[in-house]
């Protein structure tokens, strides 16, 4: 085989693995089994509700709910309704011991349109990196309307959607400031989680796609 040859084998052999190492696993629905695919983790277990293809919490009992495996790389897809005033969360990569959202990660969930919420920072509404790093931009539906939300962790590189609009795609190297309130942001793997922060929230058509 002659040089030019090897060399082209090389490169086709370099592209295949590249390719090989973006190759997702196949989707995970995760509400098929209802309540029981999940585990509440403090708070009241009888806080939480599957009815009718909808997991959901009227607010009251605190804690939240984990699934029952950890996620190191994956790509999740979540549909969410919250009330006048309603909040909550998806915890990504976190641990069962501490606060999810410093020693995992927050991604927000809030009424961005209650007069509560005017007095808020930018990286507290809808989709932020909680305390972190701002959405792109606002484009929250109003209280009562289901709207969808598409999460990606790739290593370290977080990609928010919302509504069809991708308001952050950030690499969590970028926040060596925040390491010290937040240290999740160095977690590689852990539970996700649907947080109770006392008010109504509605969740359904949660899927997980592992990215291999």
């Amino acid at each position: 085989m002659d040089r030019r040859m090897i060399v082209l084998v090389v490169s086709m052999v370099g592209v295949l693995c590249s390719c090989g190492q973006l190759q997702s696993g196949s989707q995970r629905d995760l509400l098929t089994e209802g309540l029981a695919g999940w585990q509440q983790i403090e708070g009241k277990a009888e806080s939480w509700n599957f009815e009718d293809g909808i997991l959901y919490t009227a607010g009251g009992g605190g804690g939240w709910l984990s699934t029952k495996r950890e996620y190191d790389d994956f790509k999740l897809e979540l549909e969410f309704r919250i009330p006048p005033g309603g909040n909550s969360g998806v915890f990504l990569r976190a641990p069962h011991q501490g606060n999810p959202a410093y020693q995992g990660m927050e991604i927000q969930i809030l009424d961005d349109y209650t007069g509560k919420s005017r007095k808020l920072r930018p990286e507290q509404y809808t989709g932020s990196i909680y305390n972190v790093q701002a959405p792109a931009k606002r484009v929250t539906k109003k209280a009562g309307e289901w709207q969808k939300m598409v999460i990606i962790c790739d290593g370290p590189k977080v990609q928010i959607t919302l509504n069809g609009t991708t308001i952050i795609d950030t690499d969590l190297n970028n926040y060596p400031d925040k390491l010290d309130k937040h240290p999740g942001l160095k977690q590689t793997k852990g539970y996700i989680g649907l947080q109770n922060h006392g008010s109504r929230i509605d969740f359904r058509n949660i899927k997980i796609t592992e990215l291999k």
